[in-house]
């Protein structure tokens, strides 16, 4: 194993604590702020339709606040579709909001730190 390698090897293992650490910020916001989310887009279709997530465990919840955290993070290209409704997402309360789009932000980023490491580990193993 090379240095490289092995340097690559740690920032995937930093990469993959970090996607624990979200999932895991995902899942508290789950189990305490489902409630206050649903009801303050209760007149969006797209989320309502994926309501019935709550009932279906961890799993369920994950898929629910990562599908509403995307919705509140890009609504423009939602309410565009007749999916959102433009007035929930104004009278979602702020710091809600502030701690979606950022949970939103970093799975992306951790998804695309993960895409990246992998492309470089087959480029050094070449």
């Amino acid at each position: 194993m090379t240095t490289a390698e092995f340097v690559l090897g740690w920032f995937c293992v930093l990469v993959i604590v970090g996607m624990f650490v979200w999932i895991g910020i995902a899942l508290y916001m789950a189990y305490t702020k489902m409630e206050l989310m649903l009801a303050q887009l209760k007149n969006c279709s797209a989320v309502m339709s994926l309501a019935q997530f709550r009932q279906g465990g961890p799993w369920g919840k994950l898929l629910l606040v990562g599908s509403i955290s995307g919705f509140v993070t890009f609504p423009n290209f939602y309410i565009k579709r007749g999916g959102f409704s433009a007035e929930d997402i104004s009278n979602f309360p702020l710091s809600l909001k502030r701690k979606l789009v950022v949970l939103q932000w970093v799975g992306i980023g951790l998804l695309s730190a993960m895409a990246v490491l992998a492309v470089l580990v087959t480029l050094v193993r070449v």
